[in-house]
């Protein structure tokens, strides 16, 4: 397992070639101390039985796809599930693959670009598939862009998977979060889109002004704004971090797992979307290229 370390004046980054996996996301604070702001391990080898994806890149599909398959150009794909669910590219994901480190660089915006072929057929999935993330650090921000292309059509939606901790602080109730996502996609009790969106004003979803999480779980797929690249905003009162995450991405699905406190903002498609033809596409065809920016901010608010 190879690790990649890049740096600015703001922030450190580590990546392992073991699912593209955002290790650590070092802060540095007004104080000069640097605050982790991404749940991982310290040692590289215990990614290998993580369960919760932690840092890393989701693949062919972020998200859940229904039925277990899918149907594409009048051909039926069928896909790993339990009970009728696909979850996070199948029963070996893009986040439990080595990648290739393809490109570092250590000077100004410094930055890192792995790269994964996916097989045709690969969990299920059909056409070859060419992946590359590049994380960048420019100035307070760190840059996530993920692309692919294929050789035949398939369906694709990739997003990175950290869970962020923005303080020491043994939970997440306290920080304040805000959303600029007007409604969510209803889901049944397997979190499978049953194809209704929901405005969330006035619901418990509603984070359109700030307000602390409390003891609110969420597992919740959010339609964002289309008139704003920004679609969230996290804040802890105890380090004084703030982050903002902005995305080309329509769709932001927010875990805070029941287990370990932390939270993730996925930027994807909207899940399911293979099997909704209301939903935006997610079929990538030859000659096209994938292209998913997401960009997460740092500031330092007393």
């Amino acid at each position: 397992m190879k690790q990649v370390t890049i740096s600015n004046e703001f922030m450190t980054l580590m990546v392992l070639d073991y699912g593209a996996i955002i290790q650590k996301l070092l802060v540095k604070g007004k104080d000069g101390n640097y605050t982790n702001v991404v749940v991982g391990y310290n040692h590289p080898s215990r990614y290998r039985l993580d369960e919760n994806c932690l840092g890393a890149c989701i693949g062919r599909y972020a998200g859940r796809i229904s039925n277990g398959s899918f149907v594409l150009d009048r051909e039926k794909f069928l896909l790993y599930h339990e009970d009728g669910v696909h979850l996070h590219g199948g029963k070996e994901g893009f986040h439990q693959k080595y990648w290739q480190i393809e490109e570092v660089s250590y000077a100004d915006d410094p930055m890192v670009k792995l790269s994964y072929n996916s097989k045709h057929l690969e969990e299920g999935y059909p056409g070859n598939l060419t992946v590359n993330v590049t994380y960048k650090l420019v100035k307070n921000s760190l840059q996530v862009i993920h692309q692919a292309v294929t050789d035949r059509s398939t369906v694709i939606n990739l997003t990175n998977h950290s869970y962020f901790k923005l303080d020491d602080s043994p939970y997440i109730d306290n920080y304040e979060l805000q959303l600029n996502c007007p409604y969510i996609l209803e889901t049944d009790e397997n979190l499978l889109p049953t194809g209704d969106i929901i405005p969330v004003r006035k619901s418990k979803y509603d984070f359109l002004l700030p307000r602390e999480i409390g003891v609110q779980r969420l597992d919740t797929p959010y339609i964002k704004d289309m008139g704003s690249e920004k679609v969230a905003e996290l804040h802890s009162a105890k380090s004084g971090i703030t982050m903002q995450v902005f995305t080309n991405q329509p769709a932001l699905v927010v875990y805070t797992p029941l287990d370990f406190p932390g939270i993730c903002f996925e930027t994807q498609n909207y899940p399911d979307a293979p099997n909704q033809p209301d939903f935006p596409s997610s079929v990538l065809k030859p000659g096209e290229t994938y292209n998913n920016i997401t960009i997460f901010t740092f500031d330092l608010v007393p």
